[in-house]
């Protein structure tokens, strides 16, 4: 198994994307995380959904989570106005690392050994040319655990 025959087409988003719109995307397809290019079109970071909810959450709640059980209710619903005219630019924290990337002619076990490298929910597959790079789809760890069990068995 190639990475570019087990990558599949997964949802992304750019930095200037709007952070509710990404996070209403990872919500609605349930997606561990987004992966973001750049102005061209190549990968330039993987959003995960932890992220956007520690950005919901207020600081002081997450330095001490005792503190979530006295806000009512009608606070929580407002916290994702903390996304409000906020870009996928700066949902990324400064510390973010590249995206785990593959060339479409590596081995699963390659690709497996960079996505446990990374800690990361998916890597991106992509084609470098002339031209630059060019993205051809994503290997969740789901679908890689799938296809590696499926292999073992």
């Amino acid at each position: 198994m190639r990475a570019g025959d087990l990558a599949e087409t997964y949802e992304t988003v750019s930095l200037d994307s709007d952070a509710m719109d990404a996070a209403r995307l990872m919500a609605e397809q349930r997606l561990p995380a987004l992966l973001v290019l750049d102005e061209e079109g190549a990968p330039k970071a993987i959003l995960p959904a932890s992220q956007m909810i520690k950005i919901l959450v207020p600081g002081y709640v997450i330095d001490d989570p005792t503190l979530a059980a006295v806000i009512d209710e009608h606070h929580a619903d407002r916290l994702c106005a903390s996304l409000a005219n906020r870009t996928v630019r700066d949902c990324l924290s400064r510390t973010t690392p590249p995206p785990a990337v593959a060339a479409a002619d590596e081995t699963a076990l390659e690709v497996a050994a960079r996505m446990a490298q990374a800690r990361s929910p998916l890597v991106a597959v992509v084609t470098k040319d002339k031209a630059g790079t060019q993205l051809l789809g994503v290997i969740t760890a789901s679908h890689l655990l799938e296809r590696l069990l499926a292999a073992g068995s």
